[in-house]
């Protein structure tokens, strides 16, 4: 354990230069603290242990073609749930992240999975701080263990000394340094016979296949379950760019949840609205966008009023945008008269800017209304509960990752769907658990039936996929109903897939 006011892993500077280049010359280790604790949950108390700390990478070294040992390369943090008493080869263990890329694991840990939750508040009942933490008793816990991972440069997890934080920045990289902890974990606590899980959310639901696909390519390990929780699985869906029109047609449906959550489609059901968009998006929308200047003047008029009718924007400003409004600037425009502006993680929230004539919005009012709680959930529950100390600032979503390296993508589009299927083929009995937030303006929810519409898998793997569709934004367990309902979800999921 590391005392109170040093870095894990820091390097001394007193004693003059000789003790600093030993110290600089000295392989780091792991700094692993466990912690005993009990949570209540419907079927009674669990008794846990908590691991956490930061856990270090390595890579084998040849000099001259000789091997010459391990060298350290980074110190990954993470936190690991067992339950006490668990026969280890026949309990289910889930590692768990999030995405950005940049995004620690906090919001998994501490929103929806872990056995402690922070009261953070939604839409029409914001919390202010200073915040509580509060037992949660529908933690994923009662049914599988839980290893929460924080990808290289976020939480606490940083590159070794000497080592360039931006070789880590990457697809390939990323996918292989998650893949390294989660097989370390995997030997070092004897749980290769345990049924396995990934959840990932966001650019963690990439991250996942990706992982997936690589841990039965690399080390033969297959897994039981994924757990895809506001997915990109291909960011050609979602990316806005000259000459793509998938991503108009993948957020429409979006944009008219959006539209009907503010009011905009007066007294009809949500359902009857997502109905219209979709079918107008799976047929006359993408016609509409590929004819170009070969519609008729009739037939862009019947195009830009439906259009407006199903986002709640003008005609005016759907025709000046040409059939195309791109989502930072829905956001900002559909509640502008109103001085408002439109989350973009969860596009129930509405916040204030400061120039209601902007393109694009200053601020996502949704990410703005919960990070304060989560930062000070975890910065205080990793030090008073789980007894683990670090003068590191705990990176909860941080742009040092950036630029991100897709170079593995050169010229096409960054997708998982090839590795996903991939998965799935040589392991037929691999479950897949998608999760969609109807108003979740990141990652929406139509591209990734789009993309799960195309995986190049058999019709008989097509039911390994379970779906499941929730009132909210991208961490869906922001809204109160859909977290209790969603907990109960991947309970479901694990139980089903563990082949216990």
């Amino acid at each position: 354990m590391a005392a109170e006011g040093t870095d894990p892993g820091a390097t001394k500077t007193t004693g003059g230069e000789s003790d600093e280049a030993s110290e600089r010359s000295k392989e780091p280790a792991d700094d692993l603290v466990s912690t005993r604790h009990t949570v209540t949950v419907e079927s009674g108390e669990l008794h846990y242990t908590a691991t956490t700390g930061r856990v270090v990478l390595r890579r084998e070294v040849l000099t001259n073609g000789a091997f010459d040992g391990y060298q350290a390369k980074a110190e990954v943090f993470l936190t690991a749930y067992t339950l006490d008493g668990a026969d280890p080869s026949r309990r289910p263990v889930t590692f768990a992240f999030n995405g950005g890329p940049g995004s620690s694991s906090v919001w998994l840990h501490l929103g929806l999975l872990g056995p402690r939750r922070v009261l953070a508040g939604d839409v029409d009942d914001p919390v202010p701080p200073p915040y509580r933490l509060v037992d949660n008793t529908e933690t994923l816990l009662a049914h599988s263990d839980i290893v929460f991972i924080d990808p290289i440069s976020t939480g606490y997890s940083r590159a070794r000394r000497g080592e360039k934080p931006a070789d880590f920045h990457g697809f390939t990289a990323d996918v292989e340094s998650v893949g390294e902890v989660i097989r370390l974990w995997t030997s070092r606590n004897e749980r290769w016979l345990s049924p396995k899980f990934l959840a990932g959310e966001s650019y963690g639901t990439l991250r996942a296949a990706g992982v997936a696909a690589h841990l039965h390519q690399r080390y033969g390990m297959y897994l039981n379950g994924l757990m895809l929780i506001s997915s990109i699985l291909d960011m050609g869906t979602v990316h806005f760019s000259a000459g793509n029109d998938a991503p108009y047609v993948c957020y429409l449906p979006t944009y008219a949840a959006v539209a009907h959550y503010h009011g905009r489609h007066g007294d009809r059901s949500l359902a009857d609205v997502l109905a219209e968009a979709e079918e107008f998006a799976e047929r006359d929308y993408p016609w509409a966008l590929a004819r170009g200047h070969r519609l008729s003047p009739r037939e862009r008029a019947a195009a830009v009023a439906k259009l407006a009718a199903l986002t709640g924007l003008s005609e005016a400003y759907v025709d000046q945008v040409d059939l195309r409004p791109e989502h930072l600037r829905f956001f900002t425009e559909l509640l502008r008269e109103q001085h408002r502006v439109v989350g973009r993680l969860d596009a129930r929230f509405s916040g204030w800017d400061h120039d209601y004539g902007r393109e694009h919005f200053t601020e996502d009012a949704s990410y703005s209304a919960i990070l304060g709680p989560y930062s000070a959930a975890f910065n205080h529950y990793v030090r008073a509960e789980l007894e683990y100390r670090s003068d590191l600032p705990y990176e909860i979503l941080t742009g040092n990752v950036q630029p991100w390296s897709y170079q593995e993508f050169e010229g096409v589009a960054v997708t998982v769907a090839d590795r996903l299927a991939a998965a799935m083929r040589a392991n037929p009995h691999l479950k897949v658990h998608v999760a969609f937030g109807y108003h979740d303006g990141a990652t929406p929810y139509y591209a990734a039936e789009h993309v799960l519409a195309h995986l190049a898998i058999p019709p008989e793997l097509h039911g390994n996929i379970s779906r499941e569709y929730y009132e909210a934004g991208h961490m869906m367990y922001v809204h109160e109903p859909s977290r209790l309902r969603q907990s109960g979800d991947l309970a479901r999921f694990v139980r089903e897939s563990s082949n216990r």
